[in-house]
């Protein structure tokens, strides 16, 4: 039987009873338990490593999820749904739905962040965008909670409520609020008049892992049914790593021209398509640098400040692009202040 030593931590020491008791790591036994990762909720990961002597030599993934803060049972059931279109998730092995605990296989330890910083990016990306093609392939409606414009717009809402409010610490005038809603309806309208399909909403580099088959997807527990440029402009606009744009324009037109292959309703004009990932690409940079904000200001997690400047930066080169949503870039522009512009610190 798996045996951990004691932890002063209680909810780590209920999660390691739980999983003395699981007959699943009977064969594993003796057992260590290490942090694996944590993520920007209240979930923590732990990685279940067999001792030399062992039986078994796999590793395993316990997750400790709070259920007074999160709730399993949408990974449980999205991870089956993921499995079915042919995706590579983790395999849920045990569950304690009434505790917050989950035991999965392991998809390794190598994200698509550390792979990028060393190998080529075009396999992996192709890799990636052949997933989200099988992912959007086997949507159908009324399984997954819709991405509404209620939930779009409280998304956008963190910007002025977290980064503007809460970070630089500016109370907008009526002048100023006015046409940063108008930016706001704009963007609302376009995305949610895109053809809808099933999106995992957090479809990006650190949530990615090398694996094979490659990649394996982590963290879909949010999935919605909602626009369907949305997991394509997460994983190419990366908040954690940045490519040139002509890199980014051809693995677009690569995803494209597969999703068209694929009987996916993409528009015919790539044009077309083209504005709407990036307006959709606004919408969720809104989005993420309030997000930011929050994790720092609200949850302590400092370290999310280094990655809003390269955000900023890319939804200030969309809004700029477009009339209607220059006013943004514009309000931006004369609240942060002048050597921030360069996107060198926040």
């Amino acid at each position: 039987m798996p045996s951990f030593p004691a932890s002063s931590d209680p909810r780590l020491a209920d999660l390691e009873r739980w999983l003395n008791q699981l007959p699943a790591l009977q064969s594993m036994a003796p057992v260590s338990l290490a942090p694996a990762s944590s993520d920007a909720s209240f979930r923590r990961y732990f990685r279940v490593t067999p001792a030399s002597g062992s039986a078994s030599t796999s590793t395993l993934i316990a997750m400790d999820a709070p259920p007074d803060k999160e709730d399993c049972r949408p990974f449980v059931r999205i991870a089956g749904l993921l499995a079915e279109a042919g995706l590579h998730v983790p395999e849920v092995l045990a569950q304690d739905l009434a505790q917050g605990f989950l035991l999965l296989s392991d998809l390794g330890q190598r994200t698509y962040l550390q792979a990028l910083r060393s190998e080529a990016p075009d396999p992996l990306y192709r890799d990636a965008i052949a997933a989200l093609v099988r992912l959007q392939a086997a949507s159908r409606p009324d399984v997954l909670p819709p991405y509404d414009r209620a939930l779009m717009l409280r998304e956008l809402q963190l910007l002025p409520e977290w980064y503007l409010s809460q970070q630089l610490r500016v109370t907008l005038t009526e002048a100023q609020l006015q046409p940063l809603q108008q930016v706001f309806d704009v963007l609302l309208d376009n995305c949610l008049q895109q053809p809808q399909v099933w999106v995992h909403r957090d479809y990006h580099s650190r949530n990615l892992m090398q694996t094979r088959p490659n990649p394996g997807v982590l963290d879909f527990q949010d999935a919605v049914y909602g626009p369907i440029t949305y997991d394509l402009v997460s994983l190419l606009r990366d908040a954690y790593i940045q490519w040139e744009e002509a890199e980014e324009l051809e693995w677009c037109i690569g995803y494209w021209e597969s999703a068209r292959k694929a009987g996916l309703p993409v528009r015919a004009d790539f044009a077309e398509f083209y504005r709407d990932y990036e307006w959709m690409g606004a919408q969720r940079q809104i989005k993420v640098v309030g997000i930011f904000a929050r994790l720092a200001l609200r949850d302590g997690k400092q370290a999310y400040l280094d990655d809003q400047p390269q955000v900023l930066r890319i939804l200030l080169r969309t809004c700029r692009r477009y009339r209607e949503l220059a006013p943004l870039a514009a309000l931006i522009d004369e609240l942060l202040p002048q050597p921030t512009q360069t996107g060198m610190t926040f």
